[in-house]
């Protein structure tokens, strides 16, 4: 059996050197080298074995002849391109399994290739499929995208629950809260009716009344200023 795969807590340090050695190459990387740039608190010794392990560096720590050209890339996407050959190579066991479609596995497919693989606990399963699908994102083979839906889809009682809300009622206001604080009313008073009457040539008026209600009128109180509208307004009386 192959050495087993390397693996770390987190991925942020694995990125972190990655774009470092980019910029620049130290003649050796140790963890004490580590220290001084901040990358990887407490982890250095796990991501220098994740670059050994790839082809990054020697067992004294300095760029393989590999590495040198490809880090030495400046496009982008070329440098992505080479890497992922640099990552693929090591994980050999794993591409020969599942070919290409080796850098999208769904989370738990590779934690079960890695735990078979290795005899690993679950634990450092987890963390050796994450450090694949770190070195992967690096390699532009996985996106954050494609590596969220890449999970196993829950089934059974860890199926997710979508629960449907019954529509709040509304509480039903008040009479005083639903009485409009402002109508307007339109009156036709006699005078239009007699100026009709008196022939073709009369003249019709309509008068446009607006009622201001009080808000803190009751039911009474409204009722009795329609009241009073009707009987002096509408039938006349008030004449």
């Amino acid at each position: 059996m192959a050495d087993k795969h390397p693996y770390m807590s987190g991925s942020g340090g694995v990125t972190q050197l990655v774009a470092q050695l980019r910029k620049a190459f130290p003649g050796t990387v140790t963890a004490e080298t580590l220290k001084k740039l901040g990358i990887a608190p407490q982890n250095e010794t796990y991501v220098l074995n994740i670059m050994k392990f790839i082809g990054v560096l020697d067992s004294e720590n300095k760029k393989t002849a590999a590495a040198g050209p490809v880090f030495n890339k400046h496009d982008n996407a070329e440098f992505q391109q080479e890497f992922a050959k640099l990552v693929a190579g090591p994980y050999h066991e794993l591409f020969d399994l599942h070919g290409e479609d080796a850098w999208t596995l769904p989370l738990d497919k590779l934690i079960s290739f890695f735990r078979n693989h290795d005899g690993t606990s679950d634990v450092v399963g987890k963390r050796q499929a994450s450090t694949f699908q770190s070195l992967a994102r690096i390699g532009g083979k996985l996106s954050d995208d494609v590596a969220a839906a890449a999970k196993s889809a829950p089934t059974g009682a860890g199926a997710k629950i979508v629960r449907k809300l019954a529509p709040t009622k509304k509480a039903a206001l008040p009479a005083q809260a639903q009485s409009p604080a402002h109508v307007p009313v339109l009156v036709q008073p006699p005078i239009q009716a007699n100026a009709v009457a008196a022939g073709a040539g009369g003249v019709g008026l309509t008068v446009r009344i607006e009622i201001n209600l009080p808000p803190g009128g009751d039911q009474a109180t409204y009722d009795a200023i329609f009241k009073s509208i009707r009987e002096n307004l509408l039938n006349g009386n008030g004449a």
